[in-house]
């Protein structure tokens, strides 16, 4: 898995108030799990949260708050509807027998149904390790995203639709990434130019997988600016400007 079990996101710069947080049913071909979180002041951008294998765990819970408190509407997403149901994404949840049923194609189809509940405005999505790797993935979804982010995520996702990407790109990587080698994102970001995709790439230097962690103190001026590349990347001057 990305993330431990004690792992908690760490705060944006600014934090601001959430009006409402929590569960949500959305349904694509299939009824799926999903955790709400809204901001009192929003800033009209919106979220769409891909997490790592434990589909909407505590983690992400927790992050999706984070991002309201930044100011966006956020809902993230449950891989694991047509599998395992609604039920509970604890710590006692088996993902490992109902990873190998997600398909890209279902991926897209929910986060096409978080969009439409978020509605109007620039959608984002945010994904870590294999939520990473959909995200990116997603710049070739016909889904009219604003772009799409992505921390230490796992190229093999993304290297079949390298010529389709279209959406543009932030790639939050860590220098020390014992899942996904620096030669395989040094080979995946040479695809990527040689094939024109529009990204943005920020290496973190010494920094392990799953990094973006507030009870990792030591990574507190990583995750710092982490959070401000996000807020620069979903800027609206810059979604305009890359219009």
């Amino acid at each position: 898995m990305c993330h431990s079990t004690e792992s908690r996101p760490p705060a944006p710069p600014i934090r601001g108030e959430v009006t409402a947080d929590g569960p949500l049913t959305l349904t694509s071909s299939v009824e799926f799990l999903a955790h709400h979180a809204v901001p009192a002041a929003p800033n009209g951008r919106k979220i769409v949260l891909l997490p790592d294998v434990r589909g909407v765990h505590a983690f992400y819970r927790d992050l999706t708050r984070r991002f309201a408190e930044a100011g966006f509407e956020t809902v993230a997403v449950d891989y694991y509807g047509r599998t395992a149901g609604l039920g509970a994404r604890d710590d006692a949840f088996g993902w490992e027998s109902h990873l190998p049923h997600v398909q890209p194609d279902d991926v897209a189809e929910d986060v096409a149904a978080a969009r439409d509940f978020l509605g109007d405005g620039p959608v984002f999505t945010v994904g870590f390790c294999f939520g990473a790797g959909q995200s990116w993935r997603l710049s070739a979804a016909d889904l009219g995203l604003a772009g799409v982010i992505g921390f230490y995520g796992l190229p093999k996702l993304v290297e079949d639709v390298v010529d389709d990407l279209e959406a543009p790109m932030l790639l939050l990587l860590a220098g020390e990434d014992v899942a996904t080698s620096r030669a395989e994102f040094d080979a995946f970001t040479g695809s990527l130019d040689a094939a024109g995709v529009p990204y943005e790439q920020h290496v973190y230097a010494g920094a392990p997988h799953s990094f973006f962690d507030r009870s990792a103190a030591e990574w507190g001026e990583d995750c710092d600016d982490a959070w401000r590349r996000i807020l620069a990347f979903t800027q609206p001057s810059r979604v305009d400007s890359r219009a």
